[in-house]
């Protein structure tokens, strides 16, 4: 994975709460055996119409929007089955933060397990937020998750926790893998002693 400390950008508004993950990669997507190839189809029923044309009601289809490293939503994000699809979609489209004041337990865990920094706000602040996205498109903040804070360039500022092993795997880049790895010294001591001691 890709180290993650810190990222400044526009913040892309979806201003409803229970977005699940059907709803932000449909199932009939599921079908793809590579983590690669989600990002056209996040929020498909939402982005497109039935004849295929992009939404222009849909936010997220406005131009400003494209390429936006920040996502910030309303409460539940991510609720539903445990798709890990979910998040593989979000991070193709290109987002790397998805701001919420919660978050379905197991979208969190796939989150941090594909290098993406879900970060839990008080209501309070997650409203601030979103309406500073509303009302001014283009709206910037940045998420320090090396410090655990977010803040903007007008006075806006609210920490947040994360679990230090998340957070440090997500600073140095490291998956469970990678985290795995980095004790190869001792599972290579291990394993030549195993056979010897059975």
């Amino acid at each position: 994975m890709e180290p993650l400390k810190k990222v400044t950008g526009v913040v892309a508004p979806l201003d409803r709460a229970n977005v699940d993950t059907d709803q932000v990669i449909p199932k009939q997507f599921l079908k793809r055996i590579k983590r690669t190839g989600f990002g056209e189809f996040a929020f498909f029923n939402w982005r497109y119409l039935e004849d295929g044309v992009p939404n222009p009601d849909f936010i997220l289809n406005k131009a400003v929007y494209q390429g936006a490293p920040i996502l910030v939503s309303g409460p539940n994000f991510g609720s539903g089955s445990s798709r890990e699809h979910a998040p593989w979609a979000l991070k193709e489209y290109g987002f790397v933060a998805v701001i919420a004041p919660s978050f379905g337990d197991i979208f969190r865990n796939n989150c941090f397990q594909n290098g993406m920094a879900p970060i839990i706000l008080s209501q309070a602040g997650v409203d601030t937020i979103m309406a500073r996205a509303l009302r001014n498109p283009g709206y910037s903040l940045t998420v320090d998750v090396e410090g655990q804070c977010v803040y903007d360039d007008e006075g806006f500022s609210e920490s947040f926790t994360m679990e230090p092993f998340r957070r440090e795997s997500l600073v140095k880049g490291l998956d469970e893998i990678e985290r795995s790895l980095q004790n190869n010294e001792a599972i290579t001591e291990f394993e030549q002693a195993h056979p010897a001691r059975w």
